[in-house]
């Protein structure tokens, strides 16, 4: 499979990444609103920069070679 950059997918990955750090940089105020509270801090802040590093992922068309990848290994193609 060739790596073939598209600009949707980039932009897309652009947004992910940009409400990833928003997410980072208000989890705790989300924390205590959405969750548990102090006992979550820690687990919404992983949970956002999983979303930031999943943001980098599609940013760079990283995500349709991974799930090509997966689905082939699945589905035995």
């Amino acid at each position: 499979m060739n790596y073939e950059l598209s600009m949707g997918s980039f932009i897309a990955g652009v947004a992910i990444v940009i409400a990833g750090v928003v997410f980072v940089r208000f989890h705790q105020w989300i924390a205590n609103n959405f969750g548990g509270g102090v006992g979550s801090y820690e687990r919404y802040k992983l949970y956002a920069l999983i979303t930031c590093a999943l943001g980098f992922v599609v940013m760079v068309n990283l995500h349709t070679m991974l799930l090509t990848w997966f689905f082939s290994m699945v589905f035995n193609r």
